[in-house]
């Protein structure tokens, strides 16, 4: 369809623009620089000839342009300088007769994406223009590539003046193999007045040779031909074109430098750079656009996999003063960095302060540099929890704990006082996998054997600098400053450090792919499962539903961190996952937590990939009811009421002060509490068939594993809550294989929520003269309760739950 619009575009200006007799330089005179049709070849002149093509630059870029056919080389008597940046571009052609000349000017503005591009552009002229026959022009253009074999330019030129010259022009290219190796091209031009059978052509092909080194060859409906090379040396190119007559006598020469963007090269410095890292903030999801000193997950594992595969890289040097991250983030980052060294890449770590996550995620480096004031604290893990029965007692606070299923602990810091036999029994295997996992991996890593590793966790805990050295924790000490002579001795010469931008794949030309690749969507669900807050899924399932119905979009990885909540926000998402299976690849990519309600969002997924770590699993269903117990009488409070019904005034009471929730009168009596009973037994029975079905399982095998039981990565592995082990990036992979994506081809990655543009919050405490302080854990997990009490919830303990944790 855009096709043959663009189509009737062309004829409508070939047919119908203003007559026009003037000898305006037409399509082919102005474009005598170029090696091939603009579409065809690079990015043309930079919107000189077609302004579209400057939306498909990634980087400034100028060349100079000149040649010998009005004398010798060195004469410039015909020049031009071409000068663009994304979007925008600017060129000259200077042009001398005796004493006389002229220079054309040309600015262009242009919008697109690798597959549909406009542009538009005005062009004026100074010198002895009467000579020249000029006047100024608006020229419009597009450029439509729908695969990466098949590239459409056109190009409409019309003059500002009346009965001053006008053209339209239309190049289009093939590539047979789909890449930069081998494109064939045509191109023809109409001016004001002519027949179709009297406009110009001409036809050729470009033969990429080698990366970086081309040649070109052109014909002309003259009968005379181009024969060119361009030569690039990365960020300097040089051109040489030689044009013949209709008798194959030697015309002229045009020649050409550039400077500026990166192409396409043999010659690359290899291993002569290390990308630097400063981790200093947050390790988070996503992050705003400006003004945000965190790092995303999916930007860093880009950046790793750009410095492994660019061949000038020769490692990375990491400073992790600062960081913060918890610990699954870190091992996705750390299994990337595993991946990077497969290559023989070298990777150097900076650490200040550590704490086993921190120093596990180090322990890859090659060499772990540590500040002389350091500290390294390797405790172990633990979970634990703050039981608040004996409080709520105190205070006049009761709490009916609705409990039906043995593993399903949510509620147990309200109930009682210590841990039941089956939450310590299912925290204890967590936290023996977290072990498992960091010893593996540092033993792995640094040499040490199993007993040693244990033995320093549990007979020295804290190492200072020297003995951190001493223990082979580390390779030697100093400030951040000391990683360079680390480098110099670890590679034996000295290597620059350079920033993940000016790696080769966020530089390298966008013209060794035509069309926009195929998109993976990776959509996030992060925070506790509600309809406008924490998942926000009255917001998510719309950008399900755009995801699926984009054409662009050809797989769905799904980012669970969540410990689960409202059921109707996890069916919500659920839901809307169901409906598209089998129309798209559906990846699930667990982070932290995917438990509970957030299982839920999981379930109907094609493959769930988790971390070994992950918290996963948890399929139950709790409730419980906070209610009066004397505080409303402490505090001299009291409360009265009319009703109509037996059970209007279940729920009824007094508000809390300072709190502004409130707290019912009575408890639940025994048919109220038999009603919630059903109720949850009910979504119980629901919640397992779901699972079922969602993962292929019998029911009889979902209930062995579910009454409420959290599962680490490995656990869900062998019992068939999960698939793979592994992070965001090994989802990403399978959502290509299973949409038939080669894995070595490029795609894009749309996320949804879309990241925002700038954090107005951290300006809020500034402007107000306030300081941000994060709520007390205890208060959030009370009111917590308070907000969704007496509410069947698929949930885990809230003190699982970091309230101020940064997604």
């Amino acid at each position: 369809m855009r096709l043959t619009l663009a189509l009737v575009f062309f004829l409508f200006l070939a047919t119908t623009i203003v007559v026009g007799q003037s000898a305006y330089p037409s399509y082919f005179k102005q474009n005598d620089f170029l090696l091939a049709s603009p579409g065809a070849f690079k990015f043309g002149l930079y919107g000189y000839d077609n302004p579209a093509l400057t939306s498909l630059l990634r980087e400034p870029d100028f060349s100079l342009l000149w040649s010998d056919q009005n004398g010798k080389w060195s004469d410039f008597n015909r020049w031009g300088v071409f000068a663009a940046a994304p979007g925008i571009g600017f060129g000259l052609v200077h042009e001398k007769a005796g004493a006389r000349y002229v220079t054309d000017y040309r600015v262009s503005l242009s919008m697109g994406n690798r597959t549909l591009s406009s542009g538009i552009a005005y062009a004026w002229s100074n010198g002895y223009t009467k000579l020249f026959n000029r006047s100024s022009l608006v020229t419009i253009g597009s450029l439509y590539r729908p695969t990466r074999f098949v590239s459409a330019g056109f190009i409409g030129t019309l003059s500002t003046q009346t009965g001053g010259s006008n053209e339209a022009a239309v190049d289009v290219a093939i590539r047979p193999f789909g890449s930069e190796l081998l494109t064939l091209f045509g191109d023809y031009a109409l001016q004001t007045g002519q027949a179709l059978a009297d406009g110009h052509w001409s036809t050729g092909g470009a033969f990429e040779i080698l990366p970086g080194i081309c040649l070109t060859g052109r014909y002309f409906d003259s009968k005379g031909f181009t024969v060119g090379i361009q030569l690039s040396l990365g960020r300097i190119g040089i051109t040489s074109q030689v044009h013949y007559d209709a008798h194959r006598n030697h015309r002229y020469n045009t020649y050409g430098l550039r400077i500026g963007a990166f192409d396409r090269t043999l010659f690359t410095t290899r291993k002569s750079s290390y990308l630097n890292f400063n981790l200093l903030g947050p390790l988070k999801y996503q992050r705003f656009q400006f003004l945000d000193n965190g790092h995303s997950l999916i930007d860093l594992l880009d950046a790793v996999g750009a410095a492994k595969d660019d061949p000038s890289v020769a490692g990375i040097a990491i400073n992790t003063s600062g960081m913060v991250g918890d610990k699954e983030l870190l091992w996705e980052v750390r299994e990337k960095l595993k991946d990077f060294k497969s290559t023989g890449k070298r990777v150097v770590i900076f650490i200040d302060q550590a704490d086993m996550n921190k120093y596990h995620f180090a322990s890859v480096a090659d060499k772990i540099v540590m500040d002389p004031q350091g500290l390294i604290q390797l405790n172990g893990f633990a979970m634990g929890r703050t039981f608040l029965k004996g409080t709520l007692e105190k205070i006049g606070i009761g709490f009916d704990e609705w409990r039906f299923f043995k593993y399903k602990s949510a509620n147990e810091s309200l109930s009682r006082d210590k841990m039941s036999d089956a939450d310590r029994e299912q925290r204890q295997q967590l936290v023996d996998d977290n072990y498992k996992l960091a010893k593996t991996d540092i033993c792995a890593s640094r040499g040490f054997l199993s007993e040693q590793f244990d033995t320093m966790i549990n007979s020295e805990v804290a190492y200072m600098p020297h003995d951190a050295v001493g223990k082979g924790l580390v390779d030697t000490l100093g400030r951040w400053e000391t990683v360079e002579q680390v480098i110099k001795l670890l590679e034996g010469a000295p290597k620059r450090y350079v920033g993940a931008s000016s790696l080769e794949r966020f530089v390298r030309p966008t013209d060794h792919r035509w069309s926009e690749p195929p998109t993976i969507a990776v959509l996030y669900a992060l925070g506790a499962c509600a309809m406008d807050e924490g998942i926000t899924a009255r917001r998510l399932v719309n950008d399900v539903e755009f995801a699926v119905n984009n054409r662009n979009v050809k797989a769905i990885v799904l980012r669970v961190d969540s410990p689960g909540g409202d059921p109707m926000a996890s069916d919500y998402i659920a839901e809307a996952l169901r409906k598209v299976r089998g129309k798209k690849p559906i990846i699930v990519s667990q982070g932290a937590v995917a438990a509970s309600g957030g299982y839920w969002l999981s379930m109907y997924a094609d493959t769930i990939v988790a971390a070994p770590t992950t918290i996963t699993g948890s399929i139950g269903v709790i409730g419980g009811w906070l209610y009066n117990k004397g505080i409303k009488e402490t505090l001299g409070m009291s409360t009265d009421l009319v009703k109509t019904g037996d059970h209007a005034d279940l729920g009824f009471g007094f508000t809390l002060p300072f709190v502004g929730l409130g707290l019912p009168d009575r408890n639940m009596n025994e048919a109220e509490r038999s009603r919630m009973e059903y109720t949850i037994r009910s979504m119980y029975k629901d919640f397992v068939q779901r699972v079922a079905t969602g993962r292929n399982r019998s029911e009889d095998h979902i209930a062995s594993i579910a009454q409420g039981r959290v599962w680490s990565g490995y656990d869900g592995l062998a019992n068939g809550l999960v698939d793979v082990l592994g992070g965001l990036e090994i989802a990403i992979d399978i959502a290509k294989k299973r949409a038939g994506i080669p894995s070595t081809d490029e795609i894009n990655i749309l996320q949804l929520p879309r990241p925002g543009f700038i954090n107005f919050n951290q300006f809020i405490p500034k402007l107000v003269g306030l300081e941000t302080k994060q709520q007390d854990p205890l208060m959030e997990h009370l009111l917590f309760r308070l907000r969704h009490n007496g509410q069947v919830m698929m949930v885990l303990p809230l003190e699982d739950i970091d309230f101020n944790r940064v997604y």
